[in-house]
């Protein structure tokens, strides 16, 4: 009998709605399900770019969509996990299935939001004068959201579909110690009917693109939770430079805590719009 060669899976970085193999042609070998090392793409600084330029690209069909079209195609997303279960579970190194169920319904969670939080974030304001007033809220723009080292998957979700609520675009970076989550969510999210470039997943080392991530001029938030003193202090030093929102987490978070599922993740990536116009008579 002839034996065949195993053909092993060959990682890549998930940009523009394709996956593509990193730019620097580095890779980290990780510990794959069936134990064997499996190679990993580490992103450079110049897949960092190309990713926010993805996300610019994507950004502006997936705010044009509508807000019920959103909810469906999160909701599709998380249909997408649950058909992928056993493929995520094996990308993460303890407790794998408690923390998929845990994101899968963390998208069903926020995919109904969708349609309802703009409801709960706009009002018509009361002014003393012959005008109407109102405020509601649109999307910031392109948001990076970086994922720290513990709850590779749930940490990722929770960071980075709540921006996508509101119909911004998102880069993401995984987890170093799983970064096999990411390319994982990344398969799901290629299948959910995302347009391509609302969702850019990237991995490697932290340390080689985030400098880049926080001073790139085209974006406008950046999420990340489990960062080091010194990387909490660079992203508050570049993000000043062109205002961009900038919320740390602390690392130790609880990622399985109900607290995490809050509207409040989705207006923190909205900016407030008040129209004033002329009273009908």
């Amino acid at each position: 009998m002839t034996m065949r060669l195993t053909v092993r899976k060959m990682q890549k970085l998930f940009i523009g709605g394709a996956f593509v193999r990193s730019e620097s042609a580095r890779s980290d070998a990780h510990a794959g399900p069936d134990g064997e090392p499996t190679y990993v793409p580490r992103a450079s600084r110049k897949d960092a770019r190309n990713a926010v330029v993805a996300a610019r690209a994507g950004y502006a069909k997936w705010a044009a969509a509508t807000p019920a079209n959103r909810g469906l195609v999160l909701y599709r997303l998380a249909e997408m996990m649950e058909s992928r279960r056993a493929q995520l579970v094996a990308s993460l190194p303890n407790d794998g299935a408690r923390e998929v169920d845990a994101a899968i319904d963390r998208v069903v969670y926020y995919a109904g939001w969708c349609d309802k939080y703009l409801g709960v974030a706009s009002h018509r304001n009361p002014v003393p004068a012959p005008y109407e007033s109102e405020t509601t809220s649109e999307p910031t723009g392109v948001v990076v959201a970086i994922a720290p080292d513990a709850c590779g998957l749930l940490a990722l979700v929770t960071l980075s579909i709540p921006p996508l609520v509101a119909g911004n675009a998102v880069v993401a970076f995984g987890s170093e110690t799983a970064p096999l989550a990411a390319l994982a969510f990344a398969e799901s999210i290629a299948t959910s009917d995302l347009p391509a470039g609302a969702w850019n997943g990237l991995v490697g080392k932290r340390d080689d693109v985030l400098a880049t991530l926080a001073a790139h001029m085209d974006v406008n938030a950046l999420t990340a939770a489990g960062l080091r003193e010194t990387d909490e202090h660079l992203i508050a030093t570049q993000a000043a430079e062109n205002l961009k929102r900038s919320h740390v987490e602390a690392e130790g978070t609880d990622w399985f805590a109900s607290e995490h599922e809050n509207l409040a993740r989705v207006l923190a990536f909205t900016e407030r719009k008040t129209i004033w116009q002329t009273a009908a008579i």
